[in-house]
């Protein structure tokens, strides 16, 4: 998840599902060790997964709950267009707010900044810090202190069906540039896109942007970098994608799409992540499950880049059963739990030691997504840094509908970002 923006158009909040008798959300006010040093009381557990994900993570928190038997946990599956939003206004309004919620990367800064989330410094919450992937506690740190705990990492790669770039005669395109060739022989000898292209999600910008050698900012000297000629280029290089119908796209519901398009064989590739490996071999196209095959993203004119996602576990400040939270996200975080969630889901780990398992460094998938994760680029881990994303996703689409051209849309999302970050040139 993950990954910016991606995720399913924001539905209604899936109703809670307890696994025992639970009291209302937020925890027990009297929750957390009792006088024998055991812990107690409710832990609302928001869980932001989607849907081929959910029911694992529910049997997963059931574990945690099997070892502290006096602990219920309330597993609420919010769907990842949701809850941001939610969190904030049940944060914000001091009503509502889970004890501990599974947190997008680049939401933790920016919750943090709010003041609503709890330090885990010094807490039962990190365990074994020094087992975490580096590249994977970046996204957990703000002004010096961590705010969670790293649960899964994640990037895009290139999804592709090989029957159909083998029928259509075409080897995997290592550019885009190659994938706009290719995409004729595709159209002819199968009847498929070559691409289906998430024009709806700004995060899915970024591999365009990288390949031209740009990114959105460079928060370390605070400058804007998205309206420079390598912005400019990757906007250009969607809108010709899209024109010249090397690729087909949407401007809602791109996740539902995609999926769909990809699984029916209707596009030959689609730009995705590991979250969606279980989704896609549901499909007629991958009964086969050797026919869905993986590569890097691919380049543009300069680069080759992706970026890093994944998911975090926060506890939230206002928690009034802080110990039984920390808890479960220590056994959430685990090394044991990351092996069942990578057993079950393909989903990358955080901690070093889980990729020396055997069942995991054997798992297809981890053999080129973990290579792709370590050379992933690391976004701004800033306050603002989710906030980045919608001034991309209305310039995309303008672009994509020819109601700007790549110079205005970058034009106009520097100026965006030079509003929101007051103190960058």
């Amino acid at each position: 998840m993950r990954r910016g923006i991606r995720g399913a158009t924001a539905t209604a909040l899936v109703a809670g599902l307890a696994l025992a008798a639970t009291a209302c959300g937020g925890g027990d006010s009297d929750g957390g060790a009792n006088s024998g040093g055991e812990l107690s009381g409710t832990v609302t557990f928001w869980d932001t997964s989607n849907d081929a994900e959910k029911a694992t993570y529910r049997k997963l928190a059931e574990g945690f709950q099997k070892e502290h038997p006096k602990v219920h946990v309330k597993y609420v599956n919010v769907p990842f267009g949701d809850a941001n939003a939610k969190f904030k206004n049940a944060a914000g309004g001091n009503s509502g707010a889970p004890d501990v919620m599974r947190t997008e990367v680049a939401w933790v800064a920016d919750f943090a900044n709010l003041g609503y989330l709890a330090p885990l410094d010094g807490t039962p919450a990190l365990d074994k810090t020094d087992d975490y992937l580096p590249q994977a506690v970046g996204s957990t740190k703000f002004k010096g202190k961590t705010y969670a705990a790293p649960q899964v990492i994640d990037t895009l790669a290139l999804f592709y069906n090989k029957k159909l770039l083998k029928d259509a005669g075409v080897e995997v395109p290592r550019n885009f540039a190659e994938l706009a060739t290719a995409a004729k022989k595709i159209k002819a000898k199968t009847g498929a896109t070559a691409l289906y292209l998430r024009g709806d999600d700004p995060y899915w910008f970024l591999p365009y942007l990288y390949g031209e050698g740009g990114d959105m900012v460079d928060a370390r000297d605070k400058v804007v970098e998205i309206d420079d000629g390598a912005g400019v280029k990757a906007f250009k290089t969607i809108k010709s994608l899209v024109d010249s119908k090397a690729a087909v796209t949407d401007a809602t519901d791109g996740q539902e799409n995609q999926l769909r398009a990809l699984k029916d064989g209707t596009v030959a590739m689609a730009v995705d992540g590991p979250w969606d490996i279980e989704g896609a071999r549901a499909g007629k196209s991958f009964k086969d499950k050797k026919n869905l095959g993986v590569a890097p993203v691919p380049g543009g004119s300069t680069a080759q880049g992706s970026p890093q996602g994944g998911w975090n576990l926060s506890v939230y400040a206002g928690s009034k059963n802080l110990q039984a939270s920390y808890a479960f996200v220590k056994y959430m975080s685990s090394a044991k739990v990351q092996q069942q969630t990578n057993e079950k889901l393909s989903l990358l780990p955080t901690r070093k030691s889980v990729y020396e398992v055997p069942a995991v460094k054997n798992n297809e998938m981890v053999k080129f997504f973990k290579p792709a994760v370590d050379g992933a680029v690391q976004r701004p881990w800033i306050a603002e840094g989710n906030s980045l994303f919608e001034p991309i996703k209305v310039q995309m689409n303008k672009v994509l509908t020819g109601s700007a051209t790549p110079e205005q849309a970058a034009k106009a999302t520097g100026d965006a970002y030079r509003k929101l970050l007051k103190d960058y040139k």
